[in-house]
């Protein structure tokens, strides 16, 4: 997270809701050697406290997940680089747009009596989002294929204790500044850029805080 106040200004149920609707992230914990890191879907409940997931049963997390354990889940979505040329005013210097929110928690590993819950909280959750395409239902499969591919795979659940959101986007400049930028990042070098140009236009700067590049 980056440590400017300018940045971090989102209340917990924006950064909750954005962790939400990307749905996917980046899981890390402490292994013995070293951070493990798998990239994951997952769901997050209504109340933002819960998160479901699943890891195949070779990843290494799931040998270190005898028992519950601390986890960071992190949420990226629109990034870009920002040129000083484009602000229109001197002495700038080269910088990075983007937004992320940092789920912490507990991860436990499920019964496996579980697995075929969280499989449907997860396909169910994007399937409704594809409407009016009918949703997809584990019921189309053939049972004996998904028993196979299910025994692959191991349900998670991390509890949420904490979230944090960075919003890095160019608010800790002058208005006219900031949107001259926001009209030149979807020609730029990013993922989203055109996302991440709209999130530009619409967060002004805080007076009360500081300038922090």
């Amino acid at each position: 997270m980056h440590p400017s106040p300018a940045f971090r200004t989102a209340p917990p149920d924006q950064n909750i809701a954005f962790a939400r609707a990307r749905g996917f992230g980046q899981l890390s914990i402490n292994g013995g050697f070293g951070p493990l890191a798998a990239h994951v879907p997952f769901m997050l409940d209504d109340t933002g406290e819960t998160a479901f997931l699943h890891l195949v049963r070779s990843n290494p997390i799931l040998d270190a997940l005898d028992q519950p354990l601390p986890a960071l889940l992190a949420v990226s979505g629109p990034d870009g680089y920002m040129s000083p040329d484009w602000y229109g005013v001197p002495d700038q210097v080269p910088t990075w747009n983007y937004v992320a929110v940092h789920l912490r928690g507990s991860l436990e590993r499920l019964p496996d009596t579980r697995l075929g819950e969280v499989l449907d909280l997860l396909s169910d959750t994007f399937e409704r989002r594809l409407a009016p395409k009918p949703p997809w239902r584990a019921e189309k499969m053939d049972p004996q294929a998904r028993a196979r591919m299910m025994r692959a795979i191991v349900p998670l659940r991390m509890t949420v204790e904490e979230v944090r959101g960075t919003w890095k986007l160019s608010q800790n400049k002058p208005d006219d500044v900031r949107l001259a930028a926001a009209d030149a990042a979807p020609g730029g070098v990013g993922q989203e850029l055109d996302a991440l140009a709209e999130l530009m236009r619409e967060y002004a700067r805080d007076p009360q805080e500081g300038v922090d590049s």
